[in-house]
């Protein structure tokens, strides 16, 4: 229906494409906004950012209603996507908070619109995903300066998510923050784990070039992220790394055809596995960190979610088939019903549960399938494919980009701060448009 309508449309304005020099550039034009998406992350506020993101989905409309043969093509797990847009709408209208509810919608249409400018950009353009790669590697590496430079200065703490209680304050951890606005550890960490994949697969990626000066550039951004990535003293962001790592071994042992090589890869593994864990454990700051994961309710801020946790559950319970509606401001408004004494907060501190609780059952249902088919794809692919490189690079980088953002989803909703959310839509539609070139060809 709609590729018939937009087939109507470019024939009507047929003219007008072939003689509009805007026209005929605008793909350039997509592409500087989606770049400007990434860059625009590192220094500006949510509003900002968002600009440019709507800026490439009104380009890439207007692609679609005045260039030949553009048209929407919808995949098995896209389906998901749009019933999941279409709960998220029926939700909106079932808000007893409409307005505030309105808000938190926009941002969900802005966030599926840039994804869908990616997809329609890189289906035509797929020479431009390592550009898009590198761009946020280079954003990655930005932020990796200025949080290593955080940790020569450091910086007056801004953070008060620490349990002192059984902490020696001279032994706590200086929590960095880079540039990211809002100023925060956990945002900070949690774009590591989104962004980091692309700086392991910009060295991948130039090694295979042989573009060894380069390689041996992002390299060393890339050890260091790790580092730096613990500095931010975000647990969930650790908790994220773990899976980025743990699915980059298990891809890896099973790339590896050869047993014997298989055997020297995962005992390579292991001794670097008990070398790096050694090494953060002689760490005092870094080891109280990580210890106080385990320490459940003996520390405040586990136990602080775990009250989050129980209300955002009755709050589920009470609308689990519409939710509440959407957004951190109606999410505020409707929690203040619910939450403990003195333990106000501004989301479920769970990417699930916050779906759930803001727009239902059928809604997390629906992203669940998005994300389990996305993997799914990406990883049929990764196993099944060898010939092209870059792409097969490409998908593993973002397979394990989403897996570090779904992890570290369980215990933080920083996920669906901008600069997070666009580089996790970027990672599934890199997956899209590959996976589904590749069924083409087949």
């Amino acid at each position: 229906m709609l590729n018939k309508f937009f087939a109507f449309t470019q024939n009507k304005f047929e003219f007008l494409h072939k003689n509009s020099i805007f026209l005929q550039n605008i793909d350039s034009l997509i592409f500087i906004s989606i770049l400007a998406v990434f860059v625009s992350s590192l220094f500006a506020d949510s509003n900002f950012i968002g600009f440019f993101a709507i800026l490439a989905s009104l380009l890439t409309l207007l692609n679609l209603l005045i260039k030949k043969d553009e048209k929407l093509e919808c995949n098995k797990f896209e389906l998901f996507l749009l019933a999941y847009f279409m709960f998220v709408i029926i939700s909106l209208f079932g808000s007893t908070l409409f307005a505030l509810s309105f808000k938190g919608f926009i941002k969900v249409v802005i966030y599926l619109g840039f994804y869908l400018s990616l997809v329609q950009y890189l289906k035509k353009h797929t020479e431009k995903i390592w550009w898009i790669i590198f761009a946020i590697a280079g954003c990655c590496a930005f932020e990796i300066f200025q949080g290593f430079i955080q940790t020569i200065v450091r910086p007056e703490a801004i953070s008060t998510w620490q349990d002192t209680s059984y902490v020696n304050p001279d032994e706590m951890i200086n929590r960095i923050y880079g540039t990211l606005k809002p100023l925060n550890p956990n945002l900070f960490g949690g774009y590591l784990v989104a962004a980091i994949p692309a700086l392991f697969a910009a060295t991948t990626n130039l090694l295979f070039k042989k573009q060894n000066i380069l390689a041996l550039i992002t390299g060393i951004f890339s050890v260091l992220s790790l580092y730096i990535l613990f500095q931010t003293g975000c647990r969930g962001a650790y908790l994220g790394l773990f899976g980025i790592i743990f699915s980059l071994v298990i891809i890896c042992a099973k790339l590896v055809k050869n047993e014997k090589h298989k055997k020297m890869f995962l005992t390579a593994v292991g001794g670097s596995s008990v070398v790096g864990f050694l090494f953060l454990m002689s760490v005092t700051s870094i080891r109280l960190r990580i210890l106080s994961i385990f320490m459940m309710r003996q520390d405040s801020s586990n136990s602080f979610r775990f009250n989050v946790y129980n209300s955002c559950i009755d709050m589920f319970k009470d609308n689990w088939l519409l939710g509440i509606g959407l957004g951190n401001k109606n999410f505020r408004e409707i929690y203040g019903l619910y939450m403990k004494t003195g333990f106000d907060a501004l989301s479920a501190y769970n990417i699930y549960l916050e779906t759930a609780v803001e727009s239902g059952i059928f809604a997390l249902i629906s992203f669940l399938g998005f994300l389990i088919l996305v993997l799914k794809d990406a990883y049929k692919f990764i196993i099944t494919k060898c010939e092209d490189k870059p792409a097969l690079f490409a998908v593993i980088f973002a397979f394990t980009s989403i897996i570090g953002l779904m992890v570290h989803g369980c215990v933080d909703t920083v996920f669906f701060r901008p600069q997070i959310h666009f580089i996790f839509w970027t990672m599934a539609a890199i997956i899209r448009v590959l996976t589904t070139e590749e069924e083409q060809q087949a």
